[in-house]
This record gives structure tokens, C-alpha cells and sequence, in this order.
């Protein structure tokens, strides 16, 4: 919304620029205003047209030099409406940022449940394993007595099989004495 009146005139003097929105305040003190209600841009553009023309009567002709018309700016959309708008996007943006997180922390408790399934049967696996090590030792102990039979028995039969080369050394010096006596 232009200024208008004395306000018009003054920031005219100051400097050619449009006049600021009057929804902003930037007193020390901040005085409370009610909400201007959405214009159309049809009443937007009718009073700055208004205002502009205002400011061409209130300008006297200075020796007879003709004045540019002033060029304005397109009307300023109503901050409200954008910052409502910039809110309702970070709020999506915001809300797609925490479903992320929230499914990122869903996949990782499905991976962690997974994980647990797959130590409780590794666990249970290990169990079998440690009972069936615990049974074959077991039968290793009763085994044991008839190993260690076996181990005699194989260390008899192998001083009998060094007494039985001797043996049959010894017996074929002997034959070979008989027929050297034979031949004789």
C-alpha cells in the first residue's frame, strides 16, 4: 500500500524511491496492528495508481520543464502470505526430512531384530555342537581302555615280527652251514 498525503511528499523530497509497505513497523516500540485482509492485485493496482497521482499534482511544474511520469514497481506480494507460505514449505521440508529418519531408524531396528534372530540360531547351533563334543568325549573315555589295549598288542606284535626276522635270519645262516657241510 502507497503513502499518501504529507507522508508522500516528504519521501518524495528524500528520495525518488517507492514508499515502504505500511504493514512494517521499525519504531523502537512495537505498536500492535490488525492483520490487513489478502488485496486483489486489481485494488493493489489502483492505489498505487492513486498515490501517483497524488504526487503528480502535489509536484508544481519548475520553469516550465515537463516531468517524467515516476516508474513504479509491481506491487510487493503481502509478507504475511509469504511467510506463510515459506513456512508450510519447510514444514514439508521438514516432515519429509523426519519420515527419513524415522524409516532409516525402522530399517535399522528390523536389521538389528534380523541380527539377534540370526545369534539366537547361531547360539542354539553352537549348543548342539558343545553337546555333541561333551557325548564324543565321553565315548573317547570309554574307548580309551581298549586304545590303549590296542597299542600293547601293536607293540608285541612288532618286537614278534623283529624276533621273527632274527629268527629267520638266524635260519638261513644255518641252512647255508648245513649245505656247506652236505657238500663236504
Amino acid at each position: 500500500m502507497a503513502a499518501t498525503g504529507e507522508e508522500a511528499a516528504a519521501m518524495d523530497s528524500i528520495c525518488k524511491a517507492p514508499a515502504p509497505p505500511t504493514d512494517l513497523n521499525l519504531s523502537a516500540e512495537p505498536e500492535p496492528q490488525p492483520e490487513p485482509e489478502p488485496e486483489s492485485e486489481s485494488r493493489r493496482d489502483a492505489a498505487t495508481s492513486d498515490a501517483t497521482e497524488t504526487q503528480k499534482a502535489k509536484r508544481p511544474n519548475e520553469g516550465g520543464v515537463e516531468t517524467a511520469e515516476e516508474a513504479t514497481e509491481p506491487a510487493e506480494p503481502d509478507i504475511n502470505e509469504l511467510c506463510r507460505d515459506m513456512f508450510d514449505k519447510m514444514a514439508v521440508f521438514l516432515q519429509g526430512e523426519l519420515t527419513a529418519t524415522c524409516e532409516d531408524y525402522k530399517l535399522l531396528e528390523n536389521m538389528n531384530k534380523l541380527t539377534s534372530l540370526k545369534y539366537m540360531e547361531m547360539k542354539d547351533i553352537s549348543i548342539n555342537i558343545s553337546r555333541n563334543l561333551q557325548d564324543l568325549n565321553q565315548k573317547y573315555g570309554g574307548l580309551q581302555s581298549y586304545l590303549d589295549q590296542i597299542n600293547q598288542i601293536e607293540e608285541q606284535v612288532t618286537a614278534l615280527e623283529q624276533a621273527a626276522y632274527k629268527l629267520d635270519t638266524y635260519s638261513k645262516k644255518l641252512e647255508a652251514k648245513f649245505k656247506k657241510l652236505e657238500k663236504r
